[in-house]
């Protein structure tokens, strides 16, 4: 990407200059590798009414490796034989992502994850006592001696082992900590995930929460937020300025209840407000959420930040005229908005008519059917443009505008 030498604006987005002086910048520690872990084809098709089969899984996860991911969570082997089917068969693409399985900390779990050939597996185990007891209904000493086993035999069968501690974020801290520590020293890890399940740590507590951890346990950390507040990118940012690694993420947002943090916002967020390239070609965003939502049947908001269909749509008057100027004046669009279409991939500026439409917005509309007008007649179709949308409560199709001007304009 072009570069105006100035961290905040580039050709392709203009953010604020704030976001970069040393007083606000002092204490990141962001690493200088990060890596994004995509959880979309698990965690992501949790969210209730979601089905993926195994063509979907494929599609999926080569749209994923085009984009750059740097590890895909192909799914949990033990759901089905077809997930295990679909595991399989990504497992052996020759994708450049690293392709890991999901399972419980059961050997009986492991063992097929072994077959499907993967490089990793995601173990979990809850890591609250009131899970264990309440939804479990397990002993505590049972919740331990097989996550010891499971890890252990997953390290004994060459799979990279990430331990993931369901509920974390509502547990005892001591308790969590003696947990995790007696699982790295009596079983294997070879990195932790930070998981807030129910999407419940405010950003202060996620600073809390990684520093605690990182003064017990000496591994690399993942994290694995939930966006049942709205605050899953946000706190993974605090997380990631803290030193963890590697970032849990789905397309979109798509994961149980209100979602896991959506990957194109997080990496949009750090790439353009923090300096942070973590090597994502932003580029595939827009193409890759359509795709996912096209076979999971998931819609989005119109507006939704980064991908959504109608995001860059100009309806205000004001703003089309601000439009105008800039393009007039081959000025840059980032002047209003704060990053290019073109750099997730997404449709170009639009204008479009509506009730909020202004004089410029029906010059522009005129322009395009090759129409010309009077400032008299522009007036007045402006004032047929607002009166029909406010009926229609809705933007005027084409058809609709033409009508409106063959009905003014006696040229």
């Amino acid at each position: 990407m072009a570069d105006n030498h100035q961290p905040w604006q580039t050709d392709n987005w203009f953010v604020s200059p704030w976001n970069f002086l040393k007083e606000v910048m002092e204490g990141w520690q962001f690493q200088d590798r990060i890596k994004i872990h995509d959880v979309t084809l698990r965690d992501g098709e949790q969210q209730a009414g979601i089905v993926f089969n195994k063509e979907d899984k494929i599609r999926i996860a080569s749209l994923l490796d085009e984009s750059g991911v740097h590890r895909i969570e192909a799914g949990m082997p033990a759901v089905s034989p077809s997930d295990a089917e679909a595991i399989k068969t990504i497992a052996g693409m020759g994708l450049k992502a690293d392709i890991m399985a999901f399972s419980r900390c059961m050997i009986e779990d492991v063992k097929m994850a072994v077959d499907c050939g993967v490089k990793g597996i995601i173990t979990e185990v809850p890591a609250s006592e009131h899970a264990i007891q309440k939804n479990y209904r397990w002993p505590l000493e049972r919740a331990i001696e097989t996550t010891i086993k499971a890890t252990s035999y997953a390290h004994e069968q060459g799979l990279y082992t990430v331990f993931f501690p369901i509920d974390a974020s509502r547990a005892d801290m001591t308790w969590y900590l003696n947990l995790i520590e007696r699982i790295a020293t009596e079983g294997h890890m070879d990195s932790l995930v930070l998981v807030d399940t129910f999407g419940v740590l405010s950003p202060h507590a996620v600073e809390y929460f990684v520093k605690r951890t990182q003064e017990r346990i000496k591994k690399p950390l993942e994290i694995h937020f939930h966006m049942d507040f709205g605050l899953g990118v946000a706190n993974s940012i605090v997380a990631l300025m803290h030193g963890v690694e590697t970032v849990h993420t789905t397309v979109t947002g798509i994961g149980e209840r209100a979602g896991n943090t959506p990957m194109e916002d997080l990496v949009m967020a750090l790439l353009t407000m923090y300096g942070v390239d973590m090597g994502i070609n932003t580029e595939k965003m827009y193409e890759l959420s359509k795709e996912v939502r096209k076979l999971s049947g998931h819609t989005i908001p119109a507006n939704r930040e980064v991908v959504g269909d109608h995001l860059f749509d100009v309806e205000s008057g004001i703003v089309t005229t601000w439009y105008k100027n800039l393009v007039d004046n081959n000025d840059n669009l980032t002047e209003m908005f704060p990053f290019l279409p073109k750099v997730v991939g997404q449709n170009e500026p639009r204008i479009v008519l509506g009730k909020g439409s202004g004089i410029d917005s029906i010059g522009i509309w005129l322009n395009r059917i090759g129409v010309s007008a009077s400032d008299e007649e522009m007036l007045e179709i402006l004032t047929q443009v607002k009166a029909y949308s406010l009926e229609k409560k809705g933007l005027l199709t084409e058809d609709e505008f033409r009508k409106i001007v063959d009905g003014v304009v006696t040229n």
